[in-house]
């Protein structure tokens, strides 16, 4: 299984830089095994059936880029030197692991000071990145982090445009309430309240679980046989609630439909050591690719991924390479737009 066999042409036109608003208006492309249908996210009401439930990420984004600044004393006075940070995910060994431009202007127990108070001492240093402590913990560091921090939108994003205000409520979910992840549970910033009032209405039921998005989900593929690639870890938590919620539909006939790669790659974790998804924490590196036995997802709602992704690997290895091929064709020919703020897709695999 080559990295080529996961490649398309996406013309850069069709990159989203801002989501549709209201966010439920987004176009939707609904693929089964026997055809395609174009409709919005809106329609999702229609498209599922009363008992079903959707699998919900309720991690929430924090602002975690940060631009602050070194200090240093000299033979000619003071010198200074500006450091932005970006944080990927908390360390093991206490503290974050953060990336630092420029890495080389920093040195290990030099301190960075940012707005507001906020400072993180330089603790360990490698070619590639750095592990800071900072001066706050839990409910006070996520408020210094609310002050001097901005969005990290995506790299296909921040290239084209700096994040601003607006990225505060667009790249982060309705229901958002556990905060860790430093990039957004996409395909869930479709909901808005009028659809998930819309969707329980149907008789739809909502499970939470938590995964915290790593910076490590832009992580290209490097290596040619794709079944090599080493997957980034990212801390998840399956709660005994959320496993009867899933349990009692599974029992009921209904479909479990996660929102997003997150959920998914979640779920599946829980459920690798019984078939069944039971109570889960820790940290997943699993890696779906075709060929993968999925045991607890029925169908999911995912944006348009990346060409060479571990993301376009995954729906392959849910609704088959060719019918994805064909799926990605179509969206490309219509017009649809693609990655974080970008329209949805609503895969619906054979026997669902």
């Amino acid at each position: 299984m080559k990295l080529d066999d996961f490649d398309f042409d996406l013309p850069e036109t069709l990159i989203a830089t801002r989501p549709a608003r209201p966010r439920s208006s987004a176009r939707m492309l609904v693929v089964r095994p026997d055809g395609m249908q174009d409709l919005h996210v809106f329609d999702l009401v229609d498209q599922l059936r009363a008992g079903d439930r959707l699998v919900l990420n309720n991690t929430r984004v924090i602002p975690a880029r940060l631009m602050g600044a070194r200090h240093r004393a000299s033979a000619q006075g003071p010198v200074s030197a500006k450091i932005e940070v970006t944080l990927m995910e908390p360390h093991a060994a206490g503290g974050w692991r953060a990336l630092a431009k420029p890495l080389r202007k920093l040195a290990v127990g030099e301190e960075i000071l940012f707005n507001g108070g906020l400072t993180a001492t330089v603790a360990e240093k490698s070619e590639t990145d750095l592990r800071l402590v900072f001066n706050a913990e839990g409910d006070a560091f996520e408020a210094a982090l609310q002050a001097a921090g901005t969005m990290p939108l995506p790299p296909y994003i921040a290239a084209k445009r700096a994040p601003d205000a607006q990225d505060n409520d667009d790249y982060q979910t309705v229901f958002a309430r556990s905060p860790g992840a430093v990039a957004a549970p996409t395909a869930s910033l479709h909901f808005d309240a009028e659809l998930l009032a819309a969707l329980r209405a149907k008789g739809v039921e909502m499970t939470e679980v938590t995964l915290h998005v790593g910076a490590g989900t832009f992580l290209p593929v490097k290596v040619e046989d794709v079944t090599t690639h080493k997957m980034h870890a990212e801390w998840g938590e399956v709660t005994q609630q959320a496993a009867a919620e899933i349990a009692a539909t599974r029992a009921a006939g209904g479909r479990i439909i996660p929102v997003g790669t997150t959920a998914l790659r979640l779920i599946e974790s829980a459920a690798r050591a019984t078939g069944q998804v039971t109570p889960w924490v820790g940290e997943t590196d699993i890696f779906i690719y075709p060929g993968f036995a999925f045991k607890a997802t029925d169908a999911l709602m995912t944006n348009f991924h990346l060409p060479k992704s571990t993301l376009l690997m995954l729906v392959a290895a849910l609704m088959g390479q060719d019918r994805m091929k064909t799926a990605y064709a179509h969206a490309v020919a219509q017009g649809y737009r693609f990655f974080s703020y970008g329209d949805a897709s609503l895969l619906i695999p054979s026997g669902a």
